[in-house]
């Protein structure tokens, strides 16, 4: 299925984990750090924002209007957010920025909670969230190489996922012991911790070639790179950002149509099952991912894509047939599968597929906004199937989307993965 496209490919990918000096001990304990304390700041956004608002007599008219602002303004950050990572030299430098406008945005949050000021507050979140996450696999691929990238990226979704779990669970327990106010004052709090963490980072291991597809080049200039438009004639990459964006499109409806049932059906105990919905699900990506990074180098990436992307479409015709919470809870740990496998191969196949182009984080901008786009349509377009047809029609027309992205990966995608021989 590859043809002499992906051939070439998969010769210049092969040489990243071998340019550059091997990093230090410190500077990966740093990034576990990193990984920790920025997943741990984001956490305090998101439900506590309408909780906070809500607290605060908004109507929901104005708080969905600034969620969906501070949404919107994450979908259109991440193309020229990976263009100015493949330009910036110091991605530390980026994720530092980036902290500080969150810990502002929290700071007016808590204090100033009026429309303009929220507003502001959220749309510069909503611009720098996303940013902290590329810059994370920018400095993750420029410190260990193409070579070690798979285990890397496995171990910073354990911690991301370890920090976001510890950090909801505090902060929910603020929450309720303090207030919601007290939330965003945490968020601050974090800050310098992310701060120590990032100069535990040494700059020198940060290698500003390997950090953005292009390892044979490190000098102060840009590295050549191909135009936006060859970018987007690779076929391995438009087919990946497809199956995302189909994925995030059946995905991000289940959790809420779930929710809604379950309510509806006056289920007493409905607030426990969501958290264990919520929760489960992300103990075992911890748990997960870095067997899933491991195995990335041993079976490849395609087998873990079709686990990863096959098991949608199975929850989403278990939860049309089931309403029962335990049975529930059960099927809802395969989103812990998909999400330990997508978050650990998403920036691993498109550092595979961009391998010498120096276009790396570009990349990783149009699949994050592909997967934005897909999940920014989801609740409504299922939303409305669940009203107009049943909340089981609306599952199994789920489950046949998540099933074309497991189609489009078994007929177009081919194996990524860099020959040991080469």
């Amino acid at each position: 299925m590859r043809g002499g496209h992906s051939a070439t490919m998969t010769v210049t990918t092969a040489s990243f984990g071998t340019a550059g000096p091997a990093p230090s001990q410190v500077s990966l304990g740093g990034l576990d750090a990193v990984n920790f304390f920025v997943a741990g700041i984001l956490a305090g956004f998101g439900p506590y924002v309408a909780a906070y608002l809500a607290d605060q007599k908004w109507n929901q008219e104005n708080i969905g209007f600034v969620l969906t602002a501070s949404s919107l303004a994450g979908l259109l950050s991440q193309l020229p957010g990976g263009e100015l990572l493949d330009t910036v030299r110091s991605k530390r430098a980026i994720v530092a920025a980036g902290a500080t406008i969150v810990a502002i945005s929290a700071v007016i949050i808590a204090f100033e909670p009026r429309f303009p000021l929220v507003f502001t507050a959220l749309m510069l979140q909503g611009i720098t969230g996303p940013m902290l996450g590329l810059a994370i696999a920018a400095i993750s691929l420029g410190l260990v190489g193409q070579a070690a990238l798979p285990e890397r990226l496995g171990r910073n979704q354990r911690f991301a996922s370890t920090g976001s779990l510890i950090a909801a669970a505090v902060m929910g327990l603020i929450g309720y012991f303090l207030s919601y106010q007290a939330i965003f004052l945490a968020v601050v709090a974090l800050t310098p911790a992310l701060f120590v963490a990032l100069a535990r980072i040494h700059a020198p291991d940060v290698h500003f070639g390997r950090a953005c597809g292009a390892p044979h080049h490190h000098e102060s200039g840009q590295p050549a790179r191909p135009s936006r438009r060859t970018l987007c004639k690779r076929s391995e990459l438009l087919a990946f950002a497809s199956c995302l964006f189909l994925f995030q499109l059946a995905n991000a409806s289940m959790l809420p149509l779930v929710v809604e049932a379950l309510v509806y059906d006056g289920e007493r105990r409905s607030s426990l099952v969501v958290s264990a919905l919520i929760v489960l699900p992300q103990i075992l990506v911890a748990l997960m991912a870095p067997w899933v990074g491991r195995q990335a180098k041993s079976w490849g990436r395609r087998p873990l894509l079709l686990m990863g992307f096959g098991a949608l479409p199975i929850r989403a015709l278990l939860f049309a047939t089931v309403l029962d919470p335990p049975l529930l809870i059960a099927f809802q740990l395969l989103d812990g599968i998909s999400g330990a496998v997508l978050g650990v191969l998403t920036a691993l196949v498109i550092a595979d597929v961009t391998g010498g182009t120096g276009r790396f984080n570009l990349a990783q901008g149009m699949v994050g906004t592909a997967s934005g786009i897909g999940a920014s349509l989801s609740t409504a377009l299922f939303g409305l199937l669940a009203a107009g047809f049943g909340r089981t029609a609306a599952f199994v027309s789920i489950a046949s989307v998540g099933l074309l992205a497991v189609l489009i990966v078994w007929f177009f995608m081919p194996e990524t993965k860099p020959s040991a021989t080469q």
